[in-house]
């Protein structure tokens, strides 16, 4: 069974409208909340070579990234962490610490046990003005699909470019850009972890009124590497953590007429 066939059993018991997007949103006084949580391996996750500061680093990020793809500030972490060796402790907490004060968020508790590799669990609550939230859903037809950065540099490590190292062990959320991009008003977004090709047939799949039609020449492609499998690397590969939103300017802003 693979992941998708995972999710379609979860949103079966929980309900599909619980599981479209990167977070869970409630109320919060006039504001938004936003609440998601990630799961990391060390035999899937953190690849050979990773520092156990880089592995807590990593951890956070992904979170943090989640909350930016609502246009949402970070606020919050609480993180478990299961152990085959306890020197990792200190190196995992502080890389995750030193993620969390960048983007402005605090660890706020946690839980640490025993496991038979290296696990870590984070979850992050975000603040959003209720007007500047971004949800997968809302794309319009004309949308042009953006995308914050290069794309593909994660991925050309692990497919033997070693200058790439930084994009994969310690990956920056565009927390800023988030939340500007919610100022803004764009229709849609997620982050890309899984690709931009996966992540466009995600955003398509909770919009039914929209198809995408991309221009690969387009793209902006890692620096370095043959372009062809530059190109590649920018449409398929992962671990990235950009943002892709839906937008078309000027556009009234939601909740304005």
């Amino acid at each position: 069974m693979d992941d998708r066939d995972l999710l379609k059993t979860v949103m079966g018991i929980v309900g599909k409208e619980k599981c479209s997007d990167d977070c869970a949103e409630f109320a919060c006084g006039g504001q938004v909340m936003v609440a998601t949580t990630d799961m990391l391996h060390r035999s899937t996750d953190f690849v050979p070579g990773m520092s156990d500061w880089q592995a807590g680093w990593m951890s956070a990020a992904v979170t943090l990234s989640d909350i930016a793809s609502m246009g949402a500030a970070p606020k919050y972490l609480l993180i478990a962490v299961g152990l085959d060796d306890w020197k990792s402790l200190e190196g995992v907490m502080q890389g995750a610490k030193d993620c969390c004060t960048k983007y402005g968020a605090e660890i706020i508790g946690g839980d640490i046990d025993r496991h038979n590799e290296l696990t870590i669990v984070t979850t992050g609550l975000g603040i959003v003005e209720r007007r500047d939230i971004i949800r997968r859903t809302g794309a319009w037809p004309g949308d042009l699909v953006c995308i914050t950065g290069t794309p593909g540099q994660a991925q050309a490590w692990l497919d033997g470019y070693p200058q790439f190292e930084k994009f994969l062990f310690e990956p920056q959320p565009r927390v800023i850009e988030g939340q500007l991009l919610g100022k803004a008003g764009v229709s849609a977004m997620m982050d890309d972890s899984d690709g931009i090709a996966l992540s466009l047939y995600d955003l398509m799949s909770v919009n039914e009124n929209c198809g995408v039609a991309l221009d690969s020449s387009k793209l902006p492609l890692p620096p370095g590497i043959p372009v062809e499998q530059a190109r590649e690397l920018a449409l398929y590969g992962g671990g990235d953590y950009e943002l892709v939103p839906y937008t078309l300017f000027p556009r009234p802003r939601k909740g304005m007429v």
